[in-house]
Parts: C-alpha cells; structure tokens; sequence
C-alpha cells in the first residue's frame, strides 16, 4: 500500500535536517571570547596604491559602487570593548579594551568578499600585536564620550587619541545629535590577518546602529562637529591629505562573539 507524506511532514523533515547542518557547522567552530562593546566607524577612500601595498599577494580592493559603503575602501574603526569574556563566561585579561583598527573590504584569491585587518593601535599591551599580528601598542591613548540631554536633542561627542612610539597616530573628534538606530543581525564576517593571509577569525554579531552621516544615502546629517587627523610610520601613505571620509556611522552597542574555524 502506497504511503501518503503529507507536505507539513516535509517542511517538518527539511526544517530538521537545516537545523541539524546548522549545529554541525556550528560544532565545527570553536569559540574564542565574547564581547559587548560601542563603536565609532569611518569610511574613507584613502589612495588605492597606497592601500595596495598591504594587501597580500592575489588579494583585491572590494569598492561598493552603490549604497552606504558606496566608495570605501578603508575603514577606520574605533572601539571601546566594555566587557571581553571567555567561553566559560570569565574575564579576558583585563577584560575590558580600547584600540581603533583599520580593515580594508576586499576579495581573496578564490573571489570572496572579506575583510582584511591591516593595522590598528591598542591600549593593553597584552594584544598588541593581537591576533593580526598588526597591532600596535598605543603609548598614548585617550578616550571620552558624554551626552547632554535637555529641551531640545541628544547631543554625543566622542574624543578618541592612539599613537604609538613608531609615530603612528589616529584621532577623531565628533559632537553629533544622536538618532534612532536601526538594529542589525545576527550576522557573520570573516576578517583576515594582512600579515598572514592565512589566518582570519569568524566575528557573528548583533548591533544598532545610527548613521549620522553618508555622502551617497544622504539620511540627515546629525553632525555638528568633526575632525579626524591621522599620520606617522607606517600610516602615513595611507592618509597623506587626500583621504576622503564617505560615512561616519555610531553604533550604539555591538554583542559580539568571535570564533575561529
């Protein structure tokens, strides 16, 4: 006699087996540390050729043609890790961290679209030259946010200085009216070491965040203050003056969990 399968048994058995992938690739990853954290995000387009000199060999420059990222090839990401914690829930190291990276969209060899790490500055001496191998431990480092609420909007500003011995330096100043975020994800990237191609760490991450500024979506534009100076060492080429910022984009918290493959 002929079995009937009804098409919710189906939907049933495919949800299943989806569910069953999903765990398995998850088994297959290992868990590094998670961490919740605020964020302020530059795009800029620096100079191709300069930027060129860092990506490894059969690695290129990925450059939206349209939307928020329109023009980018290089961001500069300022980070204030409010709580780092292992896979057992305890703090790591310090458990708590300011640096700023800078991460370039790019295309690896085989045509994926990633993120490649190739430079930052931190404050705790214990990740620099971090996980990249591209860290610099920032002698000097500073970080302030405040908001001011009244009768009229919520304004924040944020002040940020990293510079190491070597002379690299990165600051950025903004006073801006703060809107209403758009929540994100969960999403998953892959970032890859500029040192050693060979290595990246998946990042899987829940955000909101606010754009305050962006030259090709043009949402309102919140800001009231701003500056940005970088220069020194090995960064100099990048931001030699004709950089040009596209978006300035505040996330107002990121949980985030890194794992390796």
């Amino acid at each position: 006699m002929a079995t009937i399968v009804s098409r919710a048994a189906i939907r049933n058995c495919m949800a299943m087996g989806a569910l069953a992938m999903f765990a398995l690739c998850a088994h297959a990853q290992s868990p590094v540390e998670s961490s919740s954290e605020t964020r302020f995000q530059l795009d800029f387009h620096v100079p191709d050729d300069a930027l060129k000199a860092y990506l490894p060999a059969g690695w290129t420059s990925s450059v939206a043609a349209q939307g928020p990222a329109k023009d980018c090839n290089l961001r500069g990401i300022f980070i204030d890790r409010v709580t780092i914690n292992g896979p057992d829930g305890k703090p790591v190291g310090k458990g708590s961290n300011r640096l700023v990276y800078l991460v370039a969209p790019v295309k690896d060899p085989n045509g994926a679209s990633v993120q490649l790490v190739i430079g930052g500055l931190t404050e705790d001496p214990a990740d620099a030259p971090g996980p990249f191998g591209v860290y610099l431990l920032a002698t000097t480092h500073m970080m302030q946010r405040s908001t001011s609420s009244g009768s009229g909007p919520i304004l924040d500003s944020q002040d940020w200085v990293f510079a190491a011995a070597s002379g690299e330096r990165l600051e950025l100043h903004i006073k801006y009216e703060r809107g209403v975020g758009n929540k994100g994800g969960p999403s998953e990237t892959k970032f890859y070491s500029a040192k050693n191609p060979g290595f990246y760490q998946i990042s899987r991450q829940e955000q909101v965040l606010d754009m305050v500024r962006n030259l090709t979506t043009t949402p309102p534009d919140h800001v009231k203050e701003f500056s940005f100076k970088a220069s020194g060492g090995a960064y100099a080429k990048l931001f030699d003056g004709t950089e040009k910022v596209v978006a300035w984009d505040n996330f107002l918290w990121v949980n985030r969990t890194v794992l390796l493959p």
